[in-house]
């Protein structure tokens, strides 16, 4: 017969090592949330922070706010500026693109120069409903050194 104690336990230790296994493997920053007047956003991207001169792949979740329902082939663009400098400030933009994910956008930024920038997202339902933005900043780290090696360029063969 087995205590009421010893199967305390066992359930404790069972429900930590499923608990281990099921928070575990991922070591991504949470998403960014945000939100405009209707809608709520869970934004994500394959580099965090991110750096300059590399394609940065984002997914963004687009619900609606009072309902909690995904919004289906929404219309928007995800776009950044860099803060002025002497020679002017650095842009890049992207239209989002829909699915497969239900009410999940995908876009791609190339930040060419390190340091703050202003991002925002401009989206609308479709083309009857108004376009709304949200914004943020994200600091974007210097370039990787890997990133900064030019390829050689193969010469002619030596006999």
């Amino acid at each position: 017969m087995v205590s009421s104690t010893r199967r305390f336990a066992g359930a404790f230790a069972v429900a930590t090592v499923v608990a281990a296994v099921a928070c575990g493997g991922d070591d991504s920053p949470p998403p960014l949330r945000q939100m405009s007047n209707t809608y709520s956003y869970s934004i994500s991207s394959d580099d965090s922070p991110p750096h300059a001169r590399q394609d940065v792949h984002y997914t963004i979740q687009i619900l609606d706010r009072s309902t909690r329902q995904p919004i289906e082939n929404g219309i928007g663009q995800l776009y950044s500026s860099s803060r002025p400098t002497p020679e002017g400030a650095a842009k890049t933009w992207d239209g989002l693109s829909y699915g497969p994910e239900v009410g999940t956008y995908h876009a791609k930024l190339n930040f060419v120069i390190s340091g703050t920038w202003a991002v925002a997202i401009r989206f609308q339902r479709d083309s009857l409903h108004p376009l709304e933005k949200t914004e943020w900043t994200q600091e974007v780290m210097d370039e990787r050194p890997d990133s900064l090696q030019k390829p050689a360029v193969p010469g002619p063969a030596k006999p």
